[in-house]
């Protein structure tokens, strides 16, 4: 019997794991790198072990460090989570070889399915239907290709491919990506079928010959090739195609003597008919990130069955089900409308409604750091409800009562999925995001809107300057001589809204103020009250009102000519570490030739000249690690000599 738990993991999924194991009485060990040191996570787990270093190089993917925490603080069993070291069957052996149990397949099957490659293989010999393509004798008709890392996943590794002409570059590029992220840089190619559902589905097998099918998900709301939006059981699916999907699921689990949680993924055109077809993509022979929407449909706990396995039990009667309808949102930290560039920073606020139906398995809380090092993600919202569209309904309204401040996410984007017509009607495929991307990133509030959270911050930082006043402190907040003139406050990035004192509006119609208090404001529109809540710090104003929450920078009345940016300057988009210099300093450049290629949170980024010119004042080696802003070399017009 299971006693402690290692969870070879981080974030939320460490979080989540260790709330079966509380409910089954069993002890919790944390692993963490120094950048995880104050993460919730770590004060969750009964005991933590500290692994030195923040990279995942030097701690998560440490197979042998895990595995001496886990001998040094007593556990008798890992989980490895998902990501990091979850699919390698050399850490799974070696868990086994040091005494401990191993919840999770056994390494020949990891071995088996672990290679993408050698899993179509596989299925092929078993029946399943595959994409496959050699890409040495791909054809122009081929195209578009899909080059897939052969290892690991999260859209690490893809690449789109539409000329012939870029195969060669873009399979470097996948390699290179894929050997950083899971120390494997082996692609391979299949068919790309743009406007094809990715439909996936449950199991779960024990070593006494039982295999559950627990239902089928859709997770074809994608960025990147990662999911975004996933739900269970799959929307407009004919019994026929279900059928399909759920036999070649069986067919996987008995092809490779499959035991514990796992998923069998696919892709299917014209899901909704009984001639529908369906192909084998991959199986992760692991837990799922989307998997909470499965449970909320069958009422099992996926992980307590892990457990069961691992200690020998046999899992019986197959869950009835599903009851209902469940959707999950991916919320990431993250800039849909800026190439979806990872966002970092301190949380100031997080704040998601909780109650019936709803459910949130969270990395952060108010006050937690996100970094460079790990993957954008950094929560599930998960809805259930007794049909689909009460789940949406459910969704929609949590997401509008969220609270985020401190590092933008993409929330507003989940939104505007869930409001989109062709999602409520389940007329869903994987290029859906990149068709609908304008619409989805539109700003949520508009301009009146906008301008009425900062006449709100300004009125509170008002308010509050009044308070504090150690003289005059009975002089109206806003107060001026010259009574003609109203105050004016400015927000990044040009962001201008004036007022005076008695909080009488002069550039807003319809727009009166009904109170003001360095927290809280209401305002008159039109015969509408909105209230609006306002937290200040130094340099940021959060506010939140009837219509969303937007973080205000004020801009200081006075600015340090030194902080100017010079012309030409290339600027890291977010704190990253340098992953190559393509350029030398006084090297000619044209438009477009690379000249530093980034990575954060396990994905690369690469910055370009935005101009012909010669390469100037070069700050960055390979390495380097870099905060937003930084000027990573200069573009200076003009020719070499």
């Amino acid at each position: 019997m299971i006693t402690s738990v290692l969870v070879a993991n981080r974030g939320e999924i460490a979080r989540r794991v260790f709330g079966t194991c509380r409910d089954l009485g069993i002890s919790t060990v944390a692993v963490f790198s120094d950048a995880d040191a104050g993460a919730p996570f770590v004060r969750e787990a009964d005991v933590a072990v500290r692994l030195p270093g923040s990279a995942p190089s030097e701690t998560y993917l440490r197979g042998d460090l895990v595995i001496a925490a886990a001998l040094s603080a007593g556990a008798d069993a890992v989980h490895p989570g998902y990501g990091f070291l979850s699919e390698n069957a050399q850490f799974a052996r070696d868990v086994v070889a040091a005494g401990l149990t191993w919840i999770g397949p056994s390494p020949e099957t990891i071995d088996a399915m672990g290679s993408k490659i050698r899993a179509k293989e596989l299925m092929a010999a078993a029946g399943v239907p595959i994409l496959s393509v050699d890409a040495a004798a791909a054809t122009a008709d081929d195209y578009p290709l899909l080059v897939k890392a052969s290892a690991g996943g999260g859209g690490r590794g893809m690449r789109v491919v539409h000329d012939p002409a870029d195969l060669d570059d873009e399979l470097a590029r996948a390699g290179a990506e894929a050997l950083s992220a899971f120390g494997d840089e082996t692609v391979f190619v299949e068919p790309y079928l743009p406007t094809a559902r990715h439909i996936e589905v449950q199991v779960m097998a024990d070593t006494h010959g039982t295999c559950w099918i627990v239902g089928d998900r859709d997770c074809s709301i994608q960025r990147r090739h990662q999911k975004v939006v996933e739900e269970a059981p799959a929307p407009d699916v004919s019994d026929a195609v279900r059928g399909v999907l759920h036999d070649a699921a069986r067919a996987a689990v008995k092809a490779v003597g499959y035991v514990g949680a796992g998923t069998v993924e696919f892709l299917v055109a014209d899901a909704h008919l009984d001639a529908g077809r369906v192909f084998f993509l991959e199986m992760n022979t692991r837990l799922q990130v989307e998997h909470p929407v499965t449970e909320a449909v069958f009422g099992v706990d996926l992980v307590a069955a892990q457990i069961a396995v691992a200690e020998g039990a046999e899992l019986g009667q197959e869950p009835a089900g599903p009851h209902g309808h469940a959707i999950e949102v991916r919320l990431y930290a993250e800039d849909p409308a800026d190439c979806w560039q990872p966002q970092t920073g301190t949380v100031r606020t997080f704040e998601v409604p909780s109650g019936p139906g709803l459910r949130v398995d969270s990395a952060v809380e108010s006050g937690s750091v996100v970094g460079i090092h790990y993957d954008a993600m950094i929560a599930k919202i998960v809805a259930h409800g007794g049909d689909r569209r009460a789940a949406l309904r459910r969704l929609q309204g949590a997401l509008r009562r969220t609270r985020i401040h401190g590092v933008s996410t993409n929330l507003d984007f989940l939104r505007s999925i869930l409001a989109d017509e062709e999602f409520a009607a389940a007329r869903v495929h994987t290029a859906l995001l990149d068709q609908r991307l304008e619409a989805w990133t539109a700003p949520s509030l508009d301009d009146g809107m906008v301008r009425r959270a900062a006449l709100a911050a300004a009125l509170a930082e008002a308010s509050a300057a009044s308070a504090g006043a150690r003289v005059l402190s009975r002089v109206p907040a806003a107060y001026r001589n010259v009574p003609s003139q109203p105050r004016t406050r400015t927000y990044e990035p040009d962001l201008v809204v004036s007022y005076s004192a008695g909080f009488v509006q002069h550039d807003l119609d319809d727009v009166s103020v009904v109170s003001a208090s360095p927290t809280q404001v209401v305002l008159d529109v039109g015969g509408v009250t909105e209230t609006y809540c306002v937290a200040i710090g130094g340099g940021w104003v959060d506010v939140d009102g009837p219509h969303g929450s937007i973080d205000l920078v004020p801009v200081p009345d006075f600015v340090d000519p030194a902080s100017a940016v010079v012309e030409g300057s290339l600027l890291a988009p977010m704190p990253a570490s340098v992953v190559s210099v393509a350029v030398a300093d006084g090297q000619q450049v044209a438009e477009g030739d690379v000249i530093v290629v980034l990575e954060a949170m396990k994905m690369q980024h690469t910055i370009t000249a935005t101009a012909d010119g010669i390469v100037r004042e070069l700050t960055v080696t390979a390495g380097s690690q870099v905060e937003s802003g930084t000027v990573l070399a200069i573009i200076e017009p003009g020719e070499t000599t």
